[in-house]
């Protein structure tokens, strides 16, 4: 005889106690930042190695850790020694975005990866884990800083000298051994470096499909996702046709290492230019002296202030760069088709229910957020001079590049063509079936007797 028990199956696994369930999202808080860093490192890694930054003497670590830092919005001062013969002057201001987004994506999706399986997430339980991941971020943030710091020699002698007085200011020069490095000012990198991590946790909270929110927020759901991710797809497309060019062009124009180290450490800096420009953006900026930016020629030429060499601020836009090369208009279609595409993606995504002008507002809106996010990172400036004896700059040290977004500008822009594209994304998905929307049932055919 067989007795069936009525009393549900009892679990012999033990509750978590509130210690145990500490230490598990402390360890998991830790995994995110250890392969955050990790991701970081191997990718600004192998980017200055392209970039020959590996035959430095003694520094190459030193600058590795100082490009991780500068990535997660650290700031990294240059200083100069030239003893009392000479003044030096360095200023650098630059965000290596290849490093950031993929540093970025990994530390959101090991963030989010222990909460896939959750019904539901309490408001604690996401304070307490979003807490253990931006403190221990901060803690490595500092102890990176530490750590990237270091100078270099300047050897300006020695070499044969086609102007007298430059060999005999290089011999001078030498006598002193000048010295050029870089130390990081921990205040600053510690504040933007928590709202760094603070904003990809917020972001990865937005784009996340599956992550349950907690009960208080999960009526922003449904008007917020869709649109938050289309957004990051956006950006992330325009890396990979960046990506793709980038590798045509290692192939077949020569000086692959080259491509690679802007590849590794600086793509999005120029595909998301490239957005900006092709929406109608535009930059300001200037490169003089012997070093630039790693860009397209056509943008070095313009920030060159093309063949007339004219100093003061140049204009990126896409009249000043198809100025220098006709294929710039390409960047207005490029533009229109993946907003466009972004847009549709947000469209099918969102219930039935959401009207149009709604998806046309929540696209603007989210756009002219997303290009108030990216245009101001893409913000370069760099300035290194040395003057002998104070009558003035020597031309082979000295230099000076500068890119600076107009924000409000792209920003404003962004509105626009989400707001239009976001109405013309609406009627399209009108056509595709979304979710909430009941199929209708199809009649019975008529009774023929």
């Amino acid at each position: 005889m067989v007795t069936v028990s009525s009393r549900p199956p009892t679990s012999t696994r033990p509750a978590a106690t509130p210690a145990g369930l500490f230490a598990r999202i402390a360890l998991q808080a830790l995994a995110a930042v250890v392969a955050g860093y990790l991701a970081m490192g191997v990718v600004a890694g192998l980017g200055l190695r392209a970039a020959g930054a590996a035959d430095l003497p003694g520094g190459f670590t030193a600058v590795l850790v100082a490009v991780v830092v500068m990535a997660t919005g650290g700031k990294v001062e240059l200083s100069g020694d030239a003893g009392a013969l000479a003044g030096t002057q360095a200023q650098l201001t630059a965000m290596p975005l290849t490093v950031t987004l993929v540093g970025a994506l990994v530390t959101g999706y090991c963030f989010l990866r222990p909460l896939r399986h959750h019904a539901v997430t309490g408001a604690r339980e996401l304070l307490l884990r979003a807490g253990s991941v931006v403190v221990l971020w901060l803690l490595g943030l500092a102890g990176l800083s530490a750590l990237a710091r270091h100078d270099f020699r300047i050897t300006v002698g020695g070499g044969e000298a086609e102007d007298p007085l430059m060999d005999l200011f290089g011999e001078l020069l030498d006598s002193v051994n000048p010295t050029v490095g870089f130390r990081t000012d921990l205040g600053p990198t510690l504040f933007y470096g928590l709202l760094w991590i603070l904003g990809v946790l917020l972001v990865a909270l937005l784009v996340s499909r599956a992550t349950p929110l907690p009960s208080r927020l999960v009526r922003y759901q449904e008007p917020v996702r869709p649109v938050a991710r289309a957004m990051l797809l956006l950006l992330l497309a325009y890396v990979l046709v960046g990506l793709v060019v980038g590798l045509v062009v290692a192939a077949t124009k020569g000086r692959p290492a080259d491509t690679f180290a802007v590849l590794l450490l600086g793509l999005p800096n120029i595909t998301w230019l490239a957005l900006g420009v092709g929406i109608g953006g535009s930059w300001e900026g200037r490169a003089e002296g012997p070093f630039g930016l790693p860009v397209p020629q056509v943008l070095d030429a313009v920030l060159r202030g093309g063949s007339g060499g004219a100093p003061d601020l140049s204009t990126i836009d896409l009249s000043s760069l198809a100025a220098q090369d006709g294929r710039a208009w390409w960047l207005l279609p490029v533009a229109a088709v993946l907003v466009l595409a972004a847009a549709f993606a947000a469209a099918v995504r969102s219930p039935a229910r959401t009207r149009l002008w709604q998806h046309s507002l929540r696209t603007g809106v989210a756009f002219a957020l997303t290009m108030l996010v990216v245009a101001p990172v893409t913000h370069v400036e760099a300035r290194f001079g040395l003057s002998v004896l104070g009558i003035g700059e020597l031309d082979s040290l000295g230099g000076q590049v500068l890119l600076r977004p107009h924000v409000w500008v792209i920003a404003g822009f962004a509105l626009l063509w989400g707001l239009v594209l976001g109405l013309l994304a609406g009627l399209l998905a009108s056509r595709v079936r979304r979710k909430g929307e009941v199929e209708r049932p199809t009649p019975p055919p008529p009774d023929v007797r």
